[in-house]
């Protein structure tokens, strides 16, 4: 087989492509949101604060590429429907979903954790995630993808106290499967990224020393993740880079998972 040098190139790439990315307020949403338009996809961005959507939208703008904010709560299966309707009426189509969308919640212990507590942080991380899939899933044409945003807390532990978490993480890992071998005969790939321990506002509390012991602890390779290191892996699965790659769950890590 030969190579031809700007083909190949253009594997990765995602011009002619509309992306749905939600959580793009920000932290990695808003990587991804650039990601997405760096390699040429015009996005339609969704997050519960408005005002910080705008800023992200600015983002990708910049980048020559069109963008379109909803406020979107993807708890409520509506907004979900209408980010993605948002898509298709401005900016032509759905061709991306990353749900990127999710809390962490508080550290409860389980026999003191509050059913409302631990229903909330299932509903915002597993169902939201299936609300936006469901809605794209309905409009996405053959050669889409949806990457989902896991992490390794669903196959492993902190040690910490996060059951709702850690249960609505590895839901995201069936659910990927899943809908990756109901929608495979349509042409739409499903995947799934695992990401470690990466410095964005989540972890913008932590202090050097912290940072330090979680790295000497858990990281082999010995530092926290970049946002840009998850935007990257997921032009990646939504570029025909990965055309043959469906329903699998894809550490970003930096080692987590060898220890």
């Amino acid at each position: 087989m030969e190579y031809d040098e700007p083909a190949w190139r253009g594997r990765f790439r995602l011009d002619g492509k509309v992306a749905v990315v939600t959580g793009a307020s920000s932290g990695l949403g808003v990587a991804i949101a650039q990601g997405m338009a760096a390699a040429g996809a015009d996005v339609a961005i969704g997050a519960r604060r408005f005002k910080r959507l705008e800023d992200s939208k600015v983002l990708v703008e910049r980048l020559g590429r069109r963008c379109v904010a909803v406020e979107t709560d993807v708890t409520r299966v509506e907004d979900c429907n209408q980010l993605v309707s948002a898509a298709v009426d401005h900016l032509g189509s759905c061709d991306i979903l990353v749900n990127n969308a999710g809390i962490g919640g508080d550290y409860n212990p389980a026999t003191e954790d509050p059913p409302e507590h631990f229903r909330h942080v299932v509903d915002v991380n597993l169902m939201g995630s299936y609300w936006m899939a469901q809605a794209a899933g309905r409009v996405m044409p053959p050669g889409s993808a949806v990457v989902n945003l896991s992490s390794v807390m669903a196959v492993t532990t902190a040690k910490m106290p996060a059951s709702g978490y850690s249960a609505a993480k590895a839901g995201v890992l069936g659910m990927t499967r899943d809908l990756a071998a109901q929608w495979g005969h349509r042409g739409i790939r499903v995947n799934a990224i695992l990401p470690g321990v990466f410095l964005t506002e989540a972890t913008a509390n932590y202090s050097p020393s912290y940072q330090r012991k979680i790295i000497d602890a858990r990281v082999p390779l010995g530092r926290l993740g970049a946002a840009v290191e998850i935007a990257s892996t997921v032009v990646f699965l939504a570029s025909d880079a990965s055309a043959y790659i469906t329903g699998v769950g894809i550490p970003v890590d930096g080692g987590v998972l060898l220890l």
